[in-house]
């Protein structure tokens, strides 16, 4: 396509900034936000059994918000129903608990029961989200290439949106939300007449990113280092830009730290959440851009690249002082065991290879796009066309779709990304299909390159070559193909749930992913739930189904566990059973109940079988 654009004869650029840019702008963004918002609506609330997404997160964070709500303390992140006797400490942020638990209480005031005032909460949040993604894409565009390029933003954002479950309604993980920050944090980097308000803004984005959720913390260290090298370069026609970007990213992540994390953890380095390490590591490299290009703005090229050098090496020193553990993966120290049980069957977390042995029809969907927009990045690079743009999304969708080779979940971030110089190279062929409209290769460039813009569109090609193009494929399987979702939902039925409900409260040990449903729907705690943060409380349910019936006693008696759930239909339960043929979930698979334990009437005949742990 570029090498098309390059032969192709000049058109006049009619993208000049309008002088009413925001009078088109919001006007655009109302309409296809509401076509989309619409969309949603009609085509997934009728048919919902439930108002939380499918997703293990979104039903633990509600279960957080309820918490807070509640009346649990905004620096308290305990999540004390879960795991081992004290609960486990979470690694998500109340940043994201805030808006939602803002709009359960408005809801409330008017709302006929709690369950309806959380039902609009999680309708409206997620849908808000979609409204802000397809407002950032459509930013960005017009920044690119004007009012058309913004049609097109807006278009691709639209289509991003309704075909990703992270938008649909009841999706309330912080996923969507990251999402979001991305697109908005590119699209005020590429802001070609170099602004301070859009690197202050750039920066903020930066360290709300960083305090929601660790994921996007390799694509923000990409972003500050693009903005220090244009700086290097550019020198004091772009120092103002640097220095705002980099007094904005250090204040920020600042306010951020004090705003949420308790004073008695200021001292404490996690690797999955803001704390000491991440801060420091931030409010550092913020700081030291902005000294560096407010004390030497006289310096020549050389001397600015070997200031940043410095910096770099400054920052790294520091690293391995402050935090040398977070250098590495967060999940490092994951036990082995639930590496193989738990872990290495998470769809998200699958590394590239895995993903394409398991699932090639996915493969698509995940990396084709982001695989495409780097391609294109690279040609208009080549080309000289809008370089510095290029090379600045080259490198934030490079590093996103690099950490989706280890995780898929870094496609999502991806492909939201590439929306922009999509956008763009769309445009330049419409533009150049529609001054030769005679030029057939012109507009078959033009439909090829939108096709290969979408990612629901590869997700298809991967159905149609699993299931042949004569089998029905409906809009929710294209959607759901390729999106995080539970490995099962066995025994989390309403019947199951109101059985455990209507014991006393104790503790249950039951699959991991049944875990999070209990926390929701009974008052119990429960040993686990599928976070790496409770490996304690995971391990002891595996130790428990894999032991034989004298050993594993012992492990439910350790934690207290005053009911077992056990759930013949759950993946884990089976792979257990098979791992030990003799063990107490084997045991349990034929009928052979311990005598220790009690069998509690069964509520669904392919849900939970409960037994109650007899006290001495």
């Amino acid at each position: 396509m570029t090498a098309f654009l390059r032969h192709s004869p000049v058109v006049p650029d009619q993208r000049r900034r309008p002088a009413g840019f925001w009078d088109r702008f919001f006007p655009s963004l109302l309409a296809y936000a509401i076509v989309v918002i619409a969309a949603l609506l009609v085509f997934h609330v009728p048919s919902a059994t439930d108002y939380v997404g499918k997703d293990n997160d979104d039903v633990m964070r509600l279960v957080e918000v309820r918490d807070w709500l509640s009346g649990q303390s905004w620096f308290d992140l305990m999540q004390y129903r879960l795991g081992l006797e004290g609960g486990t400490l979470m690694h998500w942020s109340r940043l994201v608990d805030l808006p939602i638990g803002g709009l359960i209480r408005l809801f409330s005031l008017f709302a006929a029961s709690p369950e309806q005032a959380e039902a609009l909460a999680l309708t409206v949040w997620p849908l808000l989200l979609g409204a802000l993604f397809i407002a950032a894409a459509g930013f960005g565009g017009r920044r690119m290439g004007g009012v058309s390029t913004m049609h097109i933003g807006f278009g691709l954002a639209s289509l991003f949106v309704f075909t990703s479950v992270r938008f649909y309604p009841g999706s309330i993980d912080h996923h969507n939300l990251q999402q979001v920050l991305m697109v908005f944090l590119a699209a005020c980097l590429i802001d070609r007449r170099r602004g301070g308000l859009s690197h202050v803004m750039a920066g903020v984005t930066a360290a709300i990113a960083i305090a929601i959720g660790a994921e996007t913390v390799p694509i923000v260290a990409v972003a500050c280092a693009c903005v220090a090298v244009q700086w290097a370069w550019h020198g004091e026609a772009f120092g103002a830009p640097a220095r705002a970007f980099g007094l904005a990213l250090s204040l920020s992540i600042t306010g951020l730290f004090v705003a949420t994390v308790p004073p008695s953890q200021y001292g404490l380095v996690t690797c999955d959440n803001l704390s000491l390490g991440f801060y420091s590591l931030t409010a550092l490299g913020g700081a030291g851009l902005f000294l560096l290009a407010l004390c030497i703005r006289g310096a020549s090229q050389r001397q600015r690249f070997l200031g940043l050098a410095g910096l770099g090496i400054a920052m790294l020193l520091a690293a391995v002082l402050i935090a040398p553990q977070c250098l590495g993966s967060p999940l490092a120290d994951l036990d082995p065991m639930l590496r193989d049980l738990w872990l290495n069957n998470v769809t998200e977390a699958q590394p590239f290879l895995s993903q394409l042995r398991h699932e090639p029809s996915t493969v698509g969907g995940f990396y084709a796009v982001g695989l495409f927009a780097i391609a294109i990045c690279v040609f208009r690079v080549l080309d000289r066309e809008k370089t510095e743009i290029h090379l600045v999304l080259l490198a934030l969708i490079g590093i996103a779709w690099i950490i989706s080779l280890i995780q898929v979940r870094g496609s999502f971030l991806a492909n939201a990304i590439t929306i922009l110089p999509l956008s763009l190279i769309i445009d330049d062929l419409r533009r150049q299909s529609h001054a030769e409209p005679e030029n057939i290769n012109a507009g078959f460039a033009y439909i090829i390159t939108v096709l290969m813009s979408v990612p629901v569109v590869w997700v298809f090609l991967g159905a149609v070559s699993t299931k042949g193009i004569g089998n029905s494929i409906s809009i929710s399987a294209l959607t759901e193909a390729s999106a995080p979702k539970r490995t099962t939902e066995a025994c989390t039925g309403r019947a199951d749930m109101k059985a455990l409900a209507a014991l006393p409260p104790g503790v249950i040990a039951a699959p991991s992913e049944s875990g999070t449903t209990i926390l929701r729907f009974t008052p119990h705690r429960v040993l686990s739930a599928p976070y790496h943060r409770n490996q304690g409380g995971m391990l002891t349910e595996l130790h428990i189904g894999l032991a034989s019936a004298r050993e594993a006693e012992a492990f439910l008696r350790g934690a207290e566990v005053s009911v077992l759930a056990f759930c013949a239909t759950d993946p884990q339960t089976e792979a257990l059973i098979r791992l030990k043929p003799d063990g107490l979930y084997a045991d349990l698979s034929n009928g052979k109940v311990p005598p220790y334990l009690q069998a509690l009437p069964v509520a669904d005949p392919d849900g939970f079988r409960l037994y109650r742990v007899i006290s001495r």
